[in-house]
């Protein structure tokens, strides 16, 4: 093992990037993809300055995979942006407190209200169909409703 790291070469380092860019490339969800560009780089300053020892060599991949994963990290964080629309891809939040037609009668709690093109489950005290309810909230896809006043 001793022998193998004091002999470390660009070659060494160009594959062990090499083989961690093919994993990323698999699947890693761009974890792998840094410290791949970190040991290609350690071997492209091999190949440059030769007398590296193998020390240096680790000490350097060390350190560029962690500058290049917080570069990436930090630029990931200022890409975030928060949406004008906090509801978005929230199915249904969008209907909490607005008034809809009962369409098929809700009994002993369970029955179906009117929304737009689209018919809902929902549940709530008992209501005739055409009575107007106000939604109060989800439970998984079933919608929460409450008499209108």
């Amino acid at each position: 093992m001793w022998a193998f790291l004091q002999h470390l070469s660009y070659w060494d380092w160009l594959a062990l990037g090499t083989v961690l860019l093919i994993l990323e490339v698999f699947g890693a969800g761009g974890y792998l993809l840094w410290i791949g560009l970190a040991a290609t780089a350690v071997g492209v300053l091999t190949f440059v300055m030769p007398g590296l020892s193998w020390e240096m060599q680790i000490l350097l991949f060390g350190l560029l995979s962690i500058l290049t994963a917080l570069y990436w990290w930090r630029r990931q964080r200022s890409a975030v942006r928060v949406s004008d629309q906090p509801n978005l891809n929230l199915r249904g939040q969008e209907l909490i407190g607005k008034v809809f037609p009962v369409h098929q009668a809700i009994v002993d709690g369970r029955g179906k209200i009117k929304v737009a093109d689209g018919v809902w489950m929902a549940k709530g005290p008992d209501a005739p169909v055409g009575a107007r309810v106000r939604v109060t909230g989800l439970d998984g896809v079933i919608i929460q409703v409450e008499p209108a006043d």
